[in-house]
């Protein structure tokens, strides 16, 4: 069941052990489910209840989990050290995980812990933070394998070159049914039936896809609608492979455009490509968003734009496919080769409720970016 091969693996452990020596760390307590995902293969939603992966700075690794995860961690990972906390109505898994550091002799330790992970709820990390903090000494390191994951190796790239594969697809398969009259329902059923026809996986987050007045929405919401005449709809999807996915954004105008989605559209292009310029070695992640931000401000479009224009993108689980580091002002992260990152240009003029986006995902390089999407930045009409 593993996607990748044992020494890809072995080549993530050490890139991470490099990286706790420069920051002085004996262990790490892994929450997010992505983490443990990039460094053993460990493939489940069971995150969403209290599991720590610990990895010692001598690479000795553990897993503490629920016996529902127990073979899901077997079948999915290069994990050999798993323990199981019972579900009883005195559990009290920080506690066991307390021991098992102690076991591996942690006690007093300088320990990194990924607080700001979905994989840790509040209370839990406050359960974390009282039986651990007079045990070993805590230190917040969150950012320290998202950052390491930002960089892709050869064997990732080909999956997110993969996942952006079928994203194009899925486009495709959807677009013959945008038209008058059409169901949203079935638009949505298009796409990512495509998807997990041709092997992909579900997206961590839903497909957003909004019509009329909810196309200037940036979040999936429940209900369905019918298309109209004349009518814009707004679709953000992604391809997703092996966890590996590749974001596309579009605003597909259905009839006849106005005047208006012409010039929101001839901007989200001209930003897009200052963008992709500015999106090189040397320059950093705030460099891109202000790039964005001139055009759309020389196009007076400062109040309809929004206070980031992308973000990494890789192998993430539920609720949110976005990772960091993120496109906002201000970001000092540098751009390196081999990231994948999705810039997305989106505009909604609430005043006229005229939508427009436009967004795809690039391979970065040395020089300017690979875009990893065959489609055109035509404005699409149907």
């Amino acid at each position: 069941m593993l996607h990748f091969g044992r020494d890809e693996f072995e080549a993530r452990r050490d890139r991470l052990i490099l990286e706790m020596g420069e920051q002085k760390l004996d262990a790490m307590l892994l929450f997010a489910q992505d983490s443990m995902y990039w460094l053993t293969g460990y493939d489940s939603f069971g995150f969403c209840f209290f599991q720590c992966l610990v990895v010692k700075a001598d690479g000795e690794m553990r897993l503490l989990t629920r016996s529902a995860d127990l073979r899901q961690a077997r079948h999915t990972s290069i994990l050999d050290a798993i323990a199981v906390w019972r579900d009883r109505g005195s559990a009290e898994p920080v506690i066991e995980l307390r021991d098992m550091l102690d076991e591996m002799g942690l006690l007093g330790a300088r320990i990194g812990v990924e607080w700001a992970t979905h994989g840790l709820t509040a209370a839990n990390g406050q359960q974390v933070e009282e039986r651990l903090g007079s045990f070993a000494t805590l230190k917040d390191a969150s950012s320290l394998i998202p950052l390491l994951r930002a960089v892709k190796s050869p064997a990732e790239i080909d999956m997110v070159r993969e996942a952006a594969r079928l994203a194009d697809d899925a486009f495709d398969a959807a677009l013959p049914l945008i038209r008058p009259g059409a169901d949203e329902a079935d638009i949505l059923a298009a796409m990512q039936g495509e998807i997990l026809r041709e092997g992909g996986d579900y997206p961590a987050n839903p497909f957003i896809i909004g019509s009329g007045r909810d196309a200037l929405l940036c979040r999936y919401k429940s209900g369905r609608r019918e298309l109209d005449e004349n009518d814009q709809l707004t679709l953000e999807w992604a391809g997703v492979k092996a966890q590996y996915h590749a974001a596309l954004m579009r605003t597909v105008i259905v009839g006849r455009p106005s005047d208006r989605h012409l010039e929101l559209h001839a901007a989200a292009r001209e930003a897009l490509q200052a963008v992709e310029a500015t999106m090189q070695p040397g320059n950093s992640f705030g460099d891109v968003f202000d790039a964005h931000a001139a055009v759309m401000e020389a196009h007076e479009l400062a109040r309809h734009r929004l206070s980031a224009c992308g973000y990494s993108l890789g192998a993430r689980y539920a609720p949110s496919w976005m990772d960091m580091p993120m496109f906002y002002s201000g970001n000092p992260v540098l751009i390196e080769p081999g990231m994948t990152l999705f810039a997305h240009m989106i505009i909604m003029d609430s005043d006229s409720e005229t939508a427009m986006t436009l967004g795809r995902t690039y391979l970065t390089t040395t020089a300017e970016p690979e875009p990893l999407s065959r489609l055109p930045l035509d404005l699409t009409l149907a």
